[in-house]
């Protein structure tokens, strides 16, 4: 992976960063069976109104169907390719499986074309990247991602560019686990994971280097609240640049600011033993 800074031809090229990998195929479209068309709701409800502001627009996109529970037991699949995917931060691999089918999972960053992985319910004698195994069967401080929250509920943990988890500890039903956040939590140690760290590592790295490209991703501007009038915002008018005269809120007067809005903590943080930050959690 390597980032590129190009050539100022054109005046959206002057600050544009961008990750570049050799392995990435450009030229191979995604596998039609393995795609479904993506319904975009522009940040609107059920009933048509707005609810998160500042979406819309963007590039048409097909969602890749990502295989995220790994339920092919003892069965070897070859990367075929690696192709780059619209709806997510991390690159996506092709697999071919000794069968004949074709499946994509999340790319790891010593994933290359050719590379052979496997899932297993079995101990291994060797541990390669893109192995998914139960936590109990996985060696204490490997890195892994796509983790699961409930024994075969898919992957939903640590997904993102350039992440991974340390499993630092298993005894018995219960697994630790250390974030990429530095937060440390239990999971239950029947939950699947993928060993080796998320592909396109660079991906922070990168600068979109103009705003036009951020429309493309169907972001929408975003205008200051101080620089609204009275009529528009709680924080608008004044003579010239104002502070606003009061902490910062909403529209429509909620505390925008260190304000918690949540009424009920979710069930999963009770499995939270360190906060991110390093507060440990009061039982």
């Amino acid at each position: 992976m390597a980032i590129i800074k190009l050539s100022p031809l054109t005046p959206g090229q002057r600050f544009h960063v961008k990750a570049r990998s050799s392995i990435v195929s450009g030229e191979n479209s995604p596998i039609r069976g393995l795609t479904r068309s993506k319904l975009r709701s522009s940040g609107r409800n059920c009933y048509g109104r707005i609810t998160m502001r500042r979406r819309g627009g963007g590039h048409r996109r097909l969602l890749r169907i990502v295989d995220f529970r790994r339920d092919k037991i003892d069965i070897p699949a070859v990367v075929e390719r690696i192709e780059y995917d619209p709806n997510r931060s991390a690159n996506i691999a092709l697999l071919k499986y000794a069968d004949g089918e074709k499946r994509y999972i999340l790319a790891t960053t010593q994933m290359v074309p050719g590379s052979v992985v496997i899932s297993s319910d079995s101990q291994q004698s060797e541990y390669g990247d893109g192995m998914s195994l139960p936590l109990s069967l996985i060696p204490q401080g490997l890195k892994v991602h796509c983790i699961e929250f409930e024994p075969g509920s898919g992957a939903q943990l640590v997904r993102a560019a350039g992440a991974a988890a340390q499993l630092v500890a298993v005894d018995g039903k219960r697994a630790t686990l250390k974030m990429p956040s530095g937060e440390i939590r239990y999971v239950h140690s029947r939950c699947r994971a993928t060993i080796g760290e998320v592909g396109n590592e660079e991906n922070n790295k990168r600068s979109l280097g103009k705003a036009g490209r951020n429309r493309w991703f169907g972001r929408r501007p975003r205008v200051r609240g101080v620089a609204m009038n009275p009529i528009d915002h709680p924080m608008g008018g004044g003579h010239g640049k104002t502070a606003g005269g009061g902490h910062p809120v909403s529209p429509w007067g909620q505390l925008s600011k260190g304000k918690l809005t949540r009424k009920n903590s979710k069930p999963s943080n009770g499995s939270i033993v360190v906060r991110r930050g390093g507060r440990k959690v009061k039982k």
